[in-house]
């Protein structure tokens, strides 16, 4: 029997909207739980390595040398192509902007990256995994700036380890109190400048460390990582591409394929979400509607939980477009919170400068990720001209004949100089925390639908003079630190992209313990209706610095626990 469907009566155990980082995981452990389950997911199927089309292809072999044509781009990518991993060959991994229109309120610039498939950003995201910790659930209490998280770091420690036992992260114990360790496999060396920088800046910052990037991939895969199906990471850094190694997590890779294999899972493709199913009666959620992704027919699927993980603002969207009589401004949106204190990361902030020495250094390989520098501003400072922090990721590298290209020269000898490398040089580029406000939202616009016929989201949200002070502190501390340390020509230097960039929306449908000021509790269930549950980066009460995924993962499995175990005591 296949796993994919497309009309069923059945009453599945529980309903999983979206199919990305938190959906798949979602799926897995209700599936091995022996919870009958249906995924639905909204994009095409995608294959583990059967699809990854742009796969092993070097720069010469596609067209254009991986630029996508400007008419195809203005048409249907317009906001797509501004995200780092966008090119002809990872093109297919994202949504069309075309067919997924959505609209700024006055003032607003925002990037909406989307990839809408099976997988969804799992086969995009940059794999850096980062616990938070109990300075980040404290940040909203003490200095008042959204409400106190209802969780601790102590409540995700064990559901953290879980996790990083499965997906296997690479990264070196550091025993930082604002970054605690994880389960970590080998990281990848660090270059021989990188080394020198981290010497001199610890030398002289005693309180900021160069870290290895801990990222979700197998530089040294466990027997359980090689059970899955899964290599060793080839240190190609074409990530985006798909791997067929498996060797980074992603829903095909790690998942998915433990899910189907208990049989209890069935993935209904290619079904947009339209909304929720509300019995007023027994106020629980009954099903989904769904539009057809292709011929825009109507079916519907019963479930008796449904754990929304269709990414911050998708599940949003659902519960804004999901009306009753018992709720006209949104599912679960009682408190009236729905929507608001939309967050993302501000990456303006850079330094870079040249390395003296080092003529005899080079590298192999290209490895994935680079090295870190955690927030060193973790602890509340009224003396500091804005609130909470940053963190920097960093890194070494030569130049090589693509950086010497935009030089001045002619001629044989310049073309052979472009076959030697370059100077060294390192580079920082600051992750900054985004306060929550409650100005900062999304709303169903009043007329403007798309083909679904589902209304779109109109987004208003700005980065404050918080973090854009944030950001220029980040600037002139990296080149004070990079020129303290002996660099040369060292410059910085702040942006100017807006929120959406970061591509770590959060906020919207946020946890918290007053049901009358927040939308979920603290195992992210609903406390308007018991049976829903919303696990992804939506439920988010602060941004923190670090990259949001690791948690994202384990509040999800936190949340499937608590779920069957409710189920079972017949409370759900």
């Amino acid at each position: 029997m296949s796993v994919y469907i497309k009309e069923s009566k059945e009453v599945f155990d529980a309903i999983v909207i979206g199919s990305g980082v938190t959906g798949g995981w979602a799926a897995k452990e209700f599936c091995e739980r022996g919870l009958k389950t249906l995924m639905i997911e909204r994009g095409r199927i995608v294959e583990h390595r059967q699809d990854y089309i742009g796969e092993g292809k070097a720069p010469w072999q596609t067209p254009l040398r991986t630029k996508v044509e400007k008419a195809l781009v203005d048409e249907q990518y317009s906001v797509q192509q501004k995200c780092y991993a966008f090119n002809q060959n990872t093109k297919h991994f994202f949504g069309n902007d075309r067919d997924l229109p959505f609209q700024t309120s006055k003032d607003t610039d925002f990037w909406w990256i989307r990839a809408n498939q099976l997988g969804g950003k799992s086969l995009l995201w940059h794999r850096y995994a980062y616990r938070l910790s109990d300075y980040d659930f404290d940040a909203n209490k003490l200095d008042g700036y959204g409400n106190d998280w209802p969780i601790r770091y102590n409540d995700l420690t064990d559901w953290y380890k879980y996790v990083e036992h499965h997906v296997g992260i690479c990264g070196q114990n550091e025993n930082l109190p604002q970054l605690p360790d994880s389960e970590f496999l080998e990281p990848f060396e660090m270059t021989a400048p990188e080394k020198f920088v981290k010497q001199r800046l610890e030398s002289l910052f005693p309180d900021r460390k160069l870290i290895h990037g801990r990222q979700a991939h197998l530089t040294k895969p466990k027997a359980h990582h090689l059970a899955q199906g899964r290599g060793m990471c080839q240190a190609r850094n074409e990530c985006q591409k798909g791997c067929s190694f498996g060797a980074y997590f992603s829903t095909q890779s790690s998942t998915l394929p433990p899910a189907i294999a208990t049989g209890n899972l069935r993935i209904a493709p290619n079904s947009v979400v339209h909304s929720l199913i509300y019995d007023e009666q027994k106020k629980r959620v009954t099903g989904v509607r769904v539009i057809d992704n292709d011929d825009l027919s109507e079916r519907e699927y019963y479930g008796k939980v449904v754990f929304l993980c269709a990414s911050t603002l998708g599940s949003t969207q659902i519960l804004l477009n999901s009306t009753s009589k018992a709720f006209p401004n949104g599912l679960a949106n009682s408190s009236g919170t729905l929507g608001h204190y939309l967050m993302d990361h501000n990456y303006n902030a850079w330094a870079n400068g040249e390395i003296p020495g080092f003529e005899d250094e080079f590298y192999s390989g290209r490895r994935p990720g680079g090295v870190y520098i955690p927030n060193f501003y973790f602890q509340p400072d009224k003396k500091r001209p804005f609130l909470r922090g940053y963190g920097m990721s960093a890194g070494a590298y030569r130049e090589g004949w693509n950086d010497l290209q935009q030089q001045d020269g002619i001629g044989v000898d310049f073309k052979n100089s472009l076959k030697k490398p370059g100077k060294w040089k390192f580079y920082l580029g600051a992750q900054g925390e985004m306060l929550p406000r409650y100005e900062n939202s999304v709303r169903l616009h009043p007329t403007l639908k798309d083909k679904w016929g589902i209304p779109q989201l109109e987004v208003n949200c700005r980065f404050s003079d918080n973090e854009k002070i944030m950001m220029q502190d980040a600037a002139e501390q990296g080149a004070k630190m990079l020129t303290a340390i002996g660099l040369e020509n060292v410059t910085s230097g702040v942006r100017d992209k807006p929120p959406g960039s970061g591509i770590h929306e959060l906020g919207t449908a946020r946890m918290g313990r007053d049901a009358s000021s927040s939308v979920l509790n603290g195992y992210n269930q609903s406390h308007d209706v018991a049976n829903l549950f919303v696990t992804d980066g939506a439920s988010f009460c602060s941004s923190a610095v670090q990259n949001p995924s690791l948690t994202f993962m384990a509040l999800t499995v936190r949340a499937v626990d608590y779920a069957v175990k409710e189920m079972a005591a017949k409370r759900i």
